[in-house]
């Protein structure tokens, strides 16, 4: 052992003795195990107490760095080495940057010659390494063989390009260098092309967008990766050690480096924080720590934001700026790289900007300030021309010095008006150019309202997007509606936008109708001022200015009425039809409500909605094609749906009088909401139920299953149960399906004349689909009923499943509304509660304990919040009136369902 003769003083370490430490180690008192392990638990937890004092981050992460490559260096001196070997520090941490939990990525070089012992040293040493906690990534390789894997693969080369010699051989590191330069390996036109695909696909995966409301800090647009893939192809390209040894050079202004510096404190110290919180490398920026992290940052709460939401502004205000600042150096390094050394072709677009290639750029530097309305319209020449791929580096530069021109006046200019409403006009590449123009920082300008929502987090369970970045999702979905795609997956929306009479129309209401968020009070009818001013400023016809503040303000309208109420009543289906009042209100609306849904979060956009959405439309189409003074009868409905079923029962072989008998049991209800096609599953079952059993048998229960086919709830499969009608039935079957991880997302129930109850219910699998071609599963599902119904006289059992993760950070507290509508034989029950398995059988336990009997139901989950309505009355089948009986019972239902979510966390 050579210790002794060996202390480490590369850079001195106050909070290390390294005397003390080689001191313990030759006493041989303590296991050597235990003297690193002391030491490393100890410089841990006090660089966490440093940070939390609020100690400069770059300090602590290259310190950090420096006290591992000691206790490296001390280890690596614990066996005996032969010549011609050395221990490299790679990736990050060859850069001299360690966060709490990042991997250490070793490499043991060595020249190719194997000494005897040298390989057991080598794994002894690793699982010293493994044994005292270090996060260690590592390999064995000799000089060769790494410039054979970094040939092949450009993250291997960029780890190794980062390369430092902690102990041994230096001599071996600088061979490594020199083949791994640019004349032998990775030139710098294919080592920039790969990293720029390499983010383009990392971009990819994390949505291509900074703005998600849990972040990824290091891989997101915006984030680590993005300054480090700046560094990566700048130093290979110049030839430096460090970005800082091109300040001056041209590559970046001054504002420039000092927004790449700061954005990398900041990211750095979130980071930082965010290991430390998580106990492990954890990159993303869960809901579950930034709470905390706003915190200890210093932020609070204030009268109209959280301090949350303060705190993720702020985050996505910076990335944003880095995700800007990325655009323009990698535009600036793919000019002098790519483009270096080629014949450039020149052409005139105008007297103001010209094509070099295929990127659009000034003629001059002061075309901005000559002519500020060219900062809008460059972007329409780029959705106009679709040659035009990209913007020169200088250009962007200018761009951004220049836009502070957007001002009142700038707004105020007709001719700037004319502009943007021709952007919104073009045929291609609108979606494209807004997410630019917002990058840029245009857009945010010249809508000032956009600017106030830009980076504005949406702190709940229902969206995944900031409101700016949610609102370019929902014209980006309308755009899409016009791809040949679209016809299958939106056939109605692609249909709709084919032939609508002014599409842009639909953008603006896109751009509006979340554009009051955060202003307390309600947004839809706050944006509509917002609408007007814009449409009033763009010269817009007052029969188009109407229709877009019509449809801001009723943009969740439809929304509502087909996930809350319930759209096979045609007396639904007239209110909402005189809301809509025309098929072109209708049309507009459809559009604007399904690219809403899918913009708001992916998963919510299923079958089900899609089938409802369509249901909807179509109903409401034929009311006003009727015409609004013609409401269809309720009799008639009655009669025709009868008649439907009837003639295919008898076409089934069943005895009319036999399906008469059954039929006058039910109450007219049943045949106004149900399809003639369940009318007829339902009956057939029945009888041949009641033919094979007798009538009053209390195992007299039936539980069919089935995939919806064309038309009516075609998204969901359903579930038919007829049984003796008890108290908890309705308990036993939601109780039942949430066994089987199944979700509610309707039930209609019916009691008939005889003392049974149908129910049917409409339900999803996890993933929100309907259980196609799984006979196994439907069966498992009509045993699970049939075992839990047999124990309905004596339920009690609620379901205990994990909370999700992300719920159990949202204090959502259950709200409780019960009302009763004049002419209406029940009470309308809304529940707005945070989802978690056994919510409706707790529901139910709640309904049962008072008395009150359920008449139907609505589920409608959005995210992991729910927003179910009940149709209840009390045990006599009545309304409830009592005011102070119905403000109590609601304050009984949050108090139980809170708890029953705290007994879940």
């Amino acid at each position: 052992m050579q210790l002794a003769n060996t202390p480490y003083f590369e850079r001195p370490l106050f909070f290390f003795d390294q005397g003390r430490f080689r001191k313990a180690l030759t006493e041989g008192v303590k296991p050597p195990l235990t003297i690193f392990k002391d030491a490393f638990a100890a410089a841990d937890t006090q660089m966490a107490e440093r940070f939390r004092e609020g100690e400069d981050v770059r300090t602590l992460v290259h310190e950090r760095a420096l006290f591992i490559d000691c206790l490296l260096h001390y280890a690596w001196y614990q066996y005996d080495w032969p010549n011609g070997i050395s221990l490299l520090a790679v990736g990050g941490y060859g850069r001299g940057e360690l966060h709490p939990h990042s991997d250490i990525d070793l490499l043991i070089l060595t020249d190719g010659s194997a000494a005897p012992g040298t390989i057991d040293n080598i794994e002894r040493l690793v699982a010293f390494l493994w044994d005292l906690g270090l996060d260690i990534g590592h390999s064995v390789r000799t000089i060769d063989h790494c410039l054979e894997l970094a040939a092949e693969d450009i993250t291997v080369a960029t780890n190794l390009m980062e390369c430092r010699t902690v102990v041994g051989d230096d001599s071996l590191r600088e061979r490594l260098t020199e083949g791994l330069a640019p004349d032998k390996l990775w030139p710098a036109e294919q080592f920039f092309s790969a990293k720029y695909a390499e983010q383009c696909d990392r971009h990819n995966k994390q949505q291509a967008a900074e703005y998600i409301l849990e972040p990824n800090i290091k891989n997101s647009p915006g984030g680590l990766r993005d300054i480090q893939t700046i560094g990566w192809v700048a130093k290979r390209y110049f030839q430096v050690r460090t970005l800082k040894q091109l300040q001056g050079q041209g590559f970046f202004t001054e504002d420039e480096f000092a927004i790449l510096q700061s954005g990398e404190d900041f990211l750095w110290r979130v980071r930082y924080g965010l290991h430390l919180l998580a106990g492990r490398a954890e990159e993303r920026l869960l809901f579950d720590y930034q709470r905390e992290l706003a915190k200890q940052f210093g932020y609070v709460d204030s009268g109209t934001q959280l301090a949350v939401e303060q705190f993720m502004h702020n985050y996505y205000r910076i990335v944003m700026a880095l995700r800007e600042l990325n655009d323009v150096l990698l535009q600036f390094l793919n000019e002098a790289i790519l483009q270096r050394g080629q014949h450039q072709v020149v052409k005139p677009i105008n007297e103001r900007f010209q094509l070099r290639d295929n990127t659009i750029e000034v003629t001059q530097t002061r075309v901005f300030t000559e002519t500020p309305s060219a900062l809008l319209e460059i972007f329409v020449l780029m959705a106009e021309k679709p040659e035009i791929r990209d913007v020169r580096a200088s250009t962007i530069r200018l761009i951004r010095e220049h836009r502070h021109l957007i001002d009142e006046r700038f707004r105020a200019d007709p001719c700037n008006a004319e502009l943007f409403m021709q952007l919104l006009r073009s045929p291609r590449g609108l979606s494209t150019q807004l997410s630019r123009m917002t990058r840029y920082g245009i857009l945010g300008r010249y809508l000032p309202e956009f600017g106030r929502v830009t980076g504005q987090m949406q702190h709940d369970l229902f969206h995944i997007y900031t409101v700016d970045a949610h609102t370019l999702q929902v014209v980006r979905n309308m755009r899409a509606f016009r791809s040949p795609e679209a016809w299958q997956k939106f056939p109605i929306a692609a249909e709709i936008l084919s032939r609508m009479r002014k599409p842009e129309l639909l953008y603006i209401a896109g751009l509006y109708h979340d554009i009051a968020k955060g202003r307390g009070g309600d947004h839809s009818k706050l944006g509509v001022a917002d609408a007007d001013a814009f449409c009033r400023r763009h010269q817009l016809p007052g029969r188009d200015r109407r229709l877009v503040c019509w449809l801001v303000e009723k943009h969740l309208l439809m929304s509502h009425v087909s996930q809350k109420q319930d759209i096979s009543d045609p007396e639904v289906v007239h209110d909402f039809a005189r809301e809509v009042g025309d098929r072109e209100h209708l049309d507009y609306l459809y559009a604007l409500t399904v690219a809403d849904i899918n913009a708001t979060n992916p998963d919510l956009w299923n079958s089900w909605r899609a089938s409802l959405m369509r249901q909807l439309y179509q109903a409401t189409q034929r009311a006003l094609r009727r015409g609004l003074e013609n409401p269809i009868d309720r009799e008639e409905i009655i009669e025709e749906t009868r008649s439907q079923a009837r003639n295919m029962l008898r076409a089934m072989g069943l005895p009319i009088g036999a399906v008469e008998n059954i039929w006058a049991q039910m109450g007219e209800d049943y045949f106004v909401r149900e399809s003639a096609d369940n009318i007829t599953w339902h009956t057939a079952a029945i009888h041949q139920l009641h033919s094979s059993r007798g009538r009053g048998d209390q195992k007299d229960t039936l539980v069919l299953t089935r995939n919806s086919g064309p038309g009516e709830h075609d998204g969901a499969t359903e579930v038919f149960v007829y049984t003796p009608d008890r108290a908890n039935v309705f308990a036993a079957v939601v109780t039942g399906l949430d066994m089987l991880n199944l979700n509610i997302h309707d039930a209609r129930l019916y009691s008939s004349a005889s003392g049974y109850t149908l129910d049917t219910f409409y339900v999803l699998d996890e993933s929100g689909q309907p259980l196609l071609d799984e006979p196994r599963r439907l069966e498992q599902i009509r045993n699970t009923l049939q075992r839990e119904l047999a124990l309905v006289e004596d339920y009690s059992k609620v379901i205990q499943r994990r909370t999700p993760r992300r719920l159990k950070m949202f204090e959502l507290e259950s709200r409780a509304q019960l009302s009763t509508d004049p002419g209406n034989h029940y009470s309308t029950l809304e529940i707005t509660s945070a989802d978690r398995p056994g919510l409706l059988a707790r529901i139910a336990r709640i309904f049962l304990a008072h008395d009150l009997r359920l008449h139907n139901a609505k589920i409608s989950t959005l995210g992991e919040r729910v927003e179910d309505i009940f149709h209840i009355t009390d045990a006599r089948g009545q309304p409830l009136l009592d005011e102070a009986a119905n403000r109590k019972l609601e304050e009984v239902i949050c108090r139980e369902l809170d708890a029953h979510q705290i007994n879940h966390q």
